[in-house]
């Protein structure tokens, strides 16, 4: 007897087909999607959710918290597993999200499609198909939030959008896919554990942390803005393993007596150092003035994490230890 899946459909390319205008747009409901795929009903019991009609980009993170929170109501009923259709501008960030909020341990799979639904090789049928067999896999147990697209199978944490056209798109840098999607069956070669899911804040709207990219040359004086803009925190994405300009010390300086400052990087694969350079700028430096670590994960999701942590009433070093708890690798056991 198929397993109970929950599917529920938020938007994106996946459901996007030719409108009155120019261009596609979302017109399809989670109904629709899995109506154009009668493979699903031989793999699934289906219980479909159409949450929303949006672009990826036009999500937000009270979206996920409601998500999340409808996902732990229904795997609690007895669904063996979820998956979350959207679009695949925002997937590594909904996935990184639900990886953090969600508590049950059952599957949950984000997928969605590079290709409009009446495009030539549209991709989203087959992505979708493959998104539910892992989703009802025992091996994918425990495994917290997976995307899959491309019959791979990737984890939250380091799965990136890697190209804006091909469907091969997702990659996860500096690590590889946990597995694959081979004649209707998931294929595992390595797993990644995941911490308890984070406890999930009521209002996520009145933690806005800005997310800084540093460029050659660049001056600085946005850092000093932030705080009259009204943000809570800031994420610095800095050159290489996390190293900004000597200029820039004094800035951070000031901007860590008002705010949490992680100090990320730009580099699309491995952390940020904590212990290797000593110069102004450097990353032993500016952790020495109050900067956080950013740990291994991409700015983005570092953004979304210190979000999430402040809006749940951390400070200080409670808030630093639970950062550097979620953002460092657990390694990935074969």
């Amino acid at each position: 007897m198929p397993q109970r899946i929950l599917l529920i459909s938020t938007g994106g390319t996946i459901t996007m087909t030719a409108a009155a205008g120019a261009g596609i747009v979302p017109t399809l409901t989670g109904e629709d999607l899995v109506r154009a795929v009668p493979e699903l009903a031989r793999n699934a019991d289906l219980e479909v959710v159409t949450y929303s009609s949006k672009p990826g980009a036009s999500l937000t993170l009270e979206d996920l918290v409601a998500i999340a929170a409808l996902l732990d109501q229904k795997l609690g009923e007895g669904f063996a597993g979820a998956v979350v259709v959207q679009g695949t501008d925002t997937i590594e960030e909904t996935a990184f999200v639900l990886d953090l909020l969600v508590q049950s341990d059952r599957p949950v799979v984000v997928t969605g499609a590079m290709r409009g639904a009446a495009a030539p090789g549209a991709d989203g049928p087959a992505n979708l198909l493959s998104a539910v067999i892992v989703a009802g896999a025992s091996a994918a147990v425990g495994l917290g939030a997976l995307v899959v697209l491309n019959d791979e199978v990737h984890a939250a944490r380091y799965v990136r959008k890697s190209h804006t056209a091909l469907p091969s798109a997702f990659t996860s840098p500096g690590f590889a896919p946990l597995g694959r999607v081979i004649e209707g069956r998931l294929h595992l070669y390595a797993t990644l554990p995941r911490q308890a899911g984070l406890q999930r804040p009521t209002d996520v709207s009145a933690a806005p942390v800005a997310l800084l990219r540093i460029p050659l040359g660049d001056d600085g004086r946005l850092l000093g803005a932030l705080p009259g803009l009204g943000y809570r925190g800031a994420v610095i994405e800095a050159t290489g393993a996390g190293h900004l300009p000597a200029r820039f010390a004094e800035l951070v300086s000031g901007l860590v007596e008002k705010m949490p400052v992680v100090l990320s990087t730009r580099v699309s694969s491995g952390p940020v150092f904590t212990a290797t350079y000593g110069f102004p700028g450097s990353e032993m430096d500016l952790i020495a003035r109050g900067a956080i670590p950013g740990g291994g994960i991409a700015g983005m999701k570092a953004c979304l994490l210190l979000r999430l942590l402040i809006a749940s009433g951390l400070t200080g070093e409670a808030l630093k230890a639970a950062y550097a708890q979620r953002s460092n690798g657990l390694g990935i056991s074969v």
